[in-house]
This record gives structure tokens, sequence and C-alpha cells, in this order.
């Protein structure tokens, strides 16, 4: 039986540095991640091509990064061009790295 998790006994960046940690635990989002830091931005198309997954699982995989902030999307038509979220990258760094010292 699963327990329900009150979030309200965490502080915010316990609950941030958890959702930027679940959003980390697939190797294929760490790949991603990875590519769009070489880049400015980068299509859906080209990450599918560099990538060793379905173009299908690239898009489920790109949208969980973008739900935990770390990725954000413009429209160019006909395509949308991801990117790091940079302010949201620099929090994951210094929440990580306050864990990590701890």
């Amino acid at each position: 039986m699963a327990h329900a998790i009150d979030y309200e006994k965490y502080t915010a960046q316990e609950q941030q540095l958890a959702v930027f940690a679940k959003a980390l635990g697939h190797p294929a989002r760490v790949a991603i991640l990875q590519k769009l830091t070489e880049f400015d931005s980068c299509c859906h198309g080209s990450l599918a091509s560099e990538l060793p997954i379905a173009p299908s699982s690239v898009t489920q995989h790109l949208k969980a990064l973008k739900n935990a902030g770390l990725i954000q999307g413009r429209i160019e038509p006909p395509q949308i061009k991801y990117c790091i979220n940079k302010e949201n990258w620099e929090k994951a760094k210094l929440h990580f790295s306050a864990f990590f010292k701890d």
C-alpha cells in the first residue's frame, strides 16, 4: 500500500532538490541535459538523432525535464527549440552542492 507524502514536513529546498533528483534519475535525461549544455538550444529532431532511444522516448524525457524546470522550450515554427533553464540549472547546482557538502 502506497503512503501519501506530507510535503509540508519538508523545506522548499528539500522539495526542489527531490524534483531535480527525480528528473535526473534516468540516464537518457542526463544525456539530454549534457547535449543541451553543449548548445544554446536544440530541437527535438537533433536530440533524437544523437541519442540511442526512440524519438517518442525523447519527447517523454523532454517533458519530464521541462516539468522539473531544468529545461525550457520556445516555439520556432515548425519546431520547438529546447535549452537549459539557466536560473533553475543554477539552483540545482547550489542545492546539490549544499546536499553533498552536508
